[in-house]
């Protein structure tokens, strides 16, 4: 299972299951947050490594950036499209608010 299935398939349990979503989401706070992530990725039967986050991360950015503006230098800046990580929680956090909202 490569990355972006390994992370697909953990957003799909995390959504699923607000006690992983919330754990995912404290992963903020824990002075190592990415080696936290991936421990409780690993725990939820998915395991995933810093360097594979961080990689898979930087791929897309390069990816979007080669697809807009012929891929050029004047291609716009994507700020932070090259953090898996934060756009990961960042859909977790959009699916808690919903839940408040429902």
């Amino acid at each position: 299972m490569n990355t972006s299935e390994a992370l697909e398939s953990l957003r799909s349990k995390a959504l699923a299951d607000p006690a992983l979503r919330n754990a995912l989401l404290a992963t903020r706070e824990h002075p190592d947050a990415l080696a936290e992530f991936c421990r409780i990725s690993t725990e939820a039967g998915l395991p995933i490594y810093e360097m594979d986050i961080i990689e898979y991360g930087e791929y897309a950015y390069a990816a979007m950036k080669r697809s807009t503006n012929g891929g050029g230098e004047n291609s716009p800046l994507l700020d932070g499209e090259d953090d898996a990580y934060e756009m990961f929680l960042f859909e977790l956090e959009q699916q808690n608010k919903q839940d408040i909202a429902d």
